[in-house]
């Protein structure tokens, strides 16, 4: 029972955290392509779109959060009007994504081998 709740636990934790990573990333994005009104609200937007893009893709197929999760960050960034064309918008959307399951994986392969599971 206590690994039950430790897994789940851990679940909740590792959502979180991927959203987190999420939100920091689009917030740099934006930053960096100067957004500077409303930063936060655009930022947590984009993310939340984002997340779901990933999110859903993750239950169809672990290669759907690929797709699904850059196509929603190119979908919620158009109307934004930044100086950042459709291409390079999926680009970084995939680079965002990318980055924050590989340190989200990272994190939890490290979770597991402390409990013992690998």
């Amino acid at each position: 029972m206590f690994y039950r709740i430790v897994t789940l636990a851990g679940g909740i934790v590792f959502v979180v955290l991927l959203f987190l990573l999420i939100l920091l990333f689009c917030r740099k994005f934006l930053a960096h392509h100067g957004v500077v009104e409303n930063l936060s609200d655009r930022a947590m937007v984009l993310a939340t779109w984002t997340f779901a893009g990933v999110s859903l893709g993750l239950v169809f197929a672990v290669v759907g959060a690929f797709v699904l999760g850059p196509w929603a960050f190119y979908r919620t960034l158009r109307p934004f009007d930044l100086p950042v064309s459709g291409g390079a918008a999926i680009w970084w959307g995939f680079g965002i994504v990318s980055s924050a399951l590989a340190i989200t994986l990272a994190a939890f392969a490290a979770f597991l081998y402390a409990v013992g599971a690998l």
